[in-house]
């Protein structure tokens, strides 16, 4: 009995020394791992990875959403910082990831530590945001919520009573004449008067009076009528492909003239073709949600509205996102012209951006804002010719400019001259 009474007491302290060695061990082990950051890796992925990967969607790389899952982390310490150099050591896995991918070369990373590296790490391991839910709203086509009463129903109710009411003073009117007749009473008759329309007639002065009025009011309207044609300030068509230049040319404030880059050497700005848009949408694929502080969306366009403006893109030039290659099955877009000069008007955008220096929206308005995009100005000939008179020539870097400059100064007694005042103004300029 004694000697069972030690063993259970040894078995005891053996178990209890193995809890406490595990305690310890997982403490160790807990203190070894590294404490990554995956608001730090989020930077680290922008500046060094996102331009050939995506975090959920193959891009020039694969995805890279759990990839310390599939790779051994030691492993991918060394395929960050010198992937080339992993693959011509002979690494069986470096090679087989290198042909799996297309045989693409990854650049190396060899200023990134391993803390670093096990920042971007936590980024990839976060979970897809999932998208917000669309909450439908219960009611009929006019609004109303379920459970009130139809607009249609109120009006239809007032028109009924309305109509009630008609009905019962024509009653009472004619009850009243009745009742009148039986009593003998005579019911007063209005003085007979001579026609509005004879008195006015017989009136010679106000006649002419009014006769000039309507000539002079329907040459005013009619001048107002016929100033309008072919003016079509405010035109805003639906383009195809739905294009945001508040997004482009506002909040990542890309230049006009990377798309226009015509306007700088032409006489047409032109629409870009479409490769200029793949340029940045081979890697863009879909917005930012609203859940990002770097997101685009609004009440009226949501986050499908254009990622599905994104795929007409990618349908038009025939590009395979899977693959991320050209299929080679295009399809033309028939984009809407807004600004439209008439065909004896010459306009040359070179002269005015290169040269004169004038920006966009001094012609286009802010086109930063828009959403979509519309005739900001009348293009009419007195709206050219008043810019003509308040625009200075700009004459420093151009020396073709300072010898009719001075001249033209001493002739005006200024100090700046204005477009109209060197010639800007003169019909052949502007029309053929």
């Amino acid at each position: 009995m004694i000697q069972v009474k030690r063993q259970n007491s040894f078995s005891r302290i053996l178990t209890l020394a193995a809890v406490v060695l595990l305690t310890l061990s997982s403490s160790l082990f807990a203190q070894d791992a590294p404490a990554a950051d995956a608001k730090a890796g989020e930077a680290l992925f922008k500046a060094n990875c996102a331009a050939c990967h995506k975090l959920y969607k193959p891009m020039t790389g694969p995805l890279l959403h759990q990839v310390s899952e599939k790779y051994d982390r030691e492993w991918l310490y060394k395929w960050i910082k010198n992937s080339q150099g992993l693959i011509k050591s002979g690494d069986p896995l470096a090679v087989k990831v290198y042909e799996e991918n297309g045989n693409k070369v990854m650049n190396s990373f060899p200023a990134l530590s391993n803390a670093d590296i096990d920042n971007i790490l936590a980024y990839t391991d976060t979970p897809k945001p999932k998208a917000p839910e669309v909450t439908a709203v219960v009611g009929g086509a006019d609004g109303n919520q379920g459970g009130g009463v139809s607009n249609n129903l109120i009006l239809a109710i007032l028109g009924f009573v309305l109509l009630l009411l008609v009905a019962v003073l024509f009653l009472v009117n004619n009850t009243l004449n009745k009742f009148a007749s039986a009593q003998g009473i005579e019911m007063p008759v209005a003085e007979k008067r001579k026609p509005i329309w004879k008195a006015f007639v017989e009136n010679q002065f106000l006649v002419l009076v009014s006769v000039i009025f309507l000539l002079l009011g329907s040459a005013y309207f009619a001048y107002g009528w016929m100033s309008q044609v072919g003016v079509d300030q405010g035109y805003m068509p639906v383009q195809p492909i739905h294009y945001s230049h508040r997004i482009h040319a506002g909040e990542n404030a890309i230049e006009c003239k990377y798309c226009h880059s015509s306007a700088r050497v032409s006489k047409h700005s032109g629409i870009p073709s479409l490769n200029v848009c793949m340029n940045c949408h081979k890697s863009i694929a879909e917005v930012a949600g609203p859940e990002s502080e770097f997101s685009s969306v609004t009440e009226d366009y949501s986050k499908e509205f254009y990622d599905k403006e994104i795929q007409k893109l990618y349908k038009a030039v025939g590009w395979d996102e899977a693959t991320q290659s050209y299929t080679g099955e295009t399809q033309a877009v028939e984009w809407v012209r807004i600004h439209n000069l008439p065909d004896f008007a010459y306009f040359n955008h070179s002269q005015h951006v290169s040269v004169a220096g004038i920006e966009c929206q001094k012609c286009h308005g802010p086109v930063e804002e828009m959403e979509i995009m519309y005739q900001h100005a009348p293009l009419t000939m007195g709206w050219c010719i008043n810019c003509h008179r308040e625009t200075n020539v700009k004459i420093e870097g151009n020396a073709y400019y300072e010898e009719i400059h001075e001249q033209l100064a001493k002739k005006y007694g200024v100090e700046k001259v204005t477009a109209a005042q060197m010639g800007g103004l003169e019909c052949g300029k502007c029309h053929y």
